[in-house]
């Protein structure tokens, strides 16, 4: 059965299961796994992170600048491993992203460049292109950083905008000028990995714009996108993206209320999913379902339908809405808990073994007769 946990804007933990066997009216689960309306909205949550290694770490980012790191006991509860609070976070900022690796627990703190959209071990902001790090550089003693960091010919200066902050090993450079002549803004929004690697120099990187537009990389391929898929986003740009599990498969959502499956091979939307009345603030994908978090406080269940061979080929089913969970309060982060899934049942295969089934016992019947 798949599981997603979920954060929410008092501070809770919780979890939603969808169980398509199931033969109850309602095939979700819900349960609280950390309760923390005690400190209410200040200690809200603004972002988690799953690490499933040998111990599975849940990493929560806080509204007042706190981060924790909590681990499951036998009760189906988390308990609270570690936590440390960001004392220079101000009240009118927040946690752009969470990444969680690794199985040992420990903090430390660098300055990054500031009005950061979002992080995934990489970034990307309102005037800056989207860029990688190599964050063992970037967390080191600044002798140390400037050191690796220094270009190769140091009395050759270079460009502002190509020089490479202490730690930062990549950054793509924006798209051509419009047919003016005026430099395109780039205002990206978020991001997502579409094939980790642990080489710096083979990352496919896809980032969501204001405009609405996407911009896929490829640190290979040069600075520039690789592609640029205008106008996905319809209402307000871009929201959030989510690389799927099947290839060449993402999921966005945009300012308005539409959550798309995309097919990365040309940008085109695959199928939408209906019914939805509030911005998808948080999506998360598992091999055989899509969660959402929205602001009319839902957590929603999709179906996910596999891309067509062929680019083009026409889809026989579009992914729906299975199953909706309503929160007392509204949902701002969720996460796959990355347990083994369940592929859902197919009921025209299963009604055609009903029949065959159906006939063998027919056929039995007539033979003692």
């Amino acid at each position: 059965m798949p599981r997603f946990l979920v954060g929410d804007e008092l501070g809770n933990i919780k979890s939603v299961g969808y169980n398509p066997a199931s033969q109850e009216e309602s095939k979700t689960t819900f349960k609280i796994l950390h309760d923390g309306t005690v400190t209410g909205r200040t200690k809200g949550i603004q972002k988690l992170a799953l690490n499933a290694g040998e111990k599975t770490l849940l990493s929560a980012a806080h509204a007042n600048g706190a981060v924790s790191i909590f681990s499951s006991n036998e009760d189906d509860q988390l308990e609270l491993l570690q936590e440390w609070k960001e004392t220079r976070i101000k009240s009118d900022q927040s946690f752009i992203g969470l990444a969680a690796s690794g199985s040992g627990v420990s903090h430390n703190l660098a300055a990054l460049p500031s009005r950061l959209c979002d992080w995934r071990l990489s970034h990307d902001k309102q005037t800056v292109e989207v860029s990688l790090w190599d964050t063992e550089r970037a967390f080191s003693r600044p002798s140390e950083s400037s050191a690796k960091g220094a270009p190769v010919n140091g009395s050759k200066k270079r460009k502002q905008s190509d020089t490479l902050f202490p730690g930062e090993v990549w950054r793509a450079k924006n798209v051509p000028n419009d047919f003016l002549g005026l430099r395109q803004p780039v205002h990206n929004t978020c991001l997502t990995y579409l094939s980790p690697s642990t080489s710096t120099s083979q990352q496919h990187l896809l980032a969501g714009t204001r405009l609405g537009d996407m911009r896929r990389y490829d640190t290979r391929a040069g600075r520039r996108p690789v592609a640029v898929f205008k106008g996905v986003g319809k209402v307000g740009g871009v929201k959030t993206v989510e690389k799927g599990f099947s290839e060449h498969e993402a999921f966005i959502s945009d300012n308005g209320s539409n959550v798309y499956a995309v097919d990365l091979r040309n940008g085109s939307i695959s199928y939408g999913y209906k019914g939805l009345s509030g911005t998808a603030i948080s999506l998360a994908a598992s091999p055989t379902y899509l969660a959402s978090a929205s602001i009319d406080r839902y957590i929603r269940i999709h179906s996910v339908v596999q891309l067509p061979d062929k680019v083009g080929q026409h889809l026989d089913k579009k992914g729906t809405v299975l199953e909706r969970v309503f929160m007392t309060t509204i949902p701002t982060a969720v996460v796959w808990d990355q347990e083994q899934d369940i592929a859902p049942v197919n009921e025209d295969e299963q009604g055609g073994e009903d029949v065959w089934e159906g006939m063998k016992n027919a056929e039995e019947g007539d033979e003692k007769a």
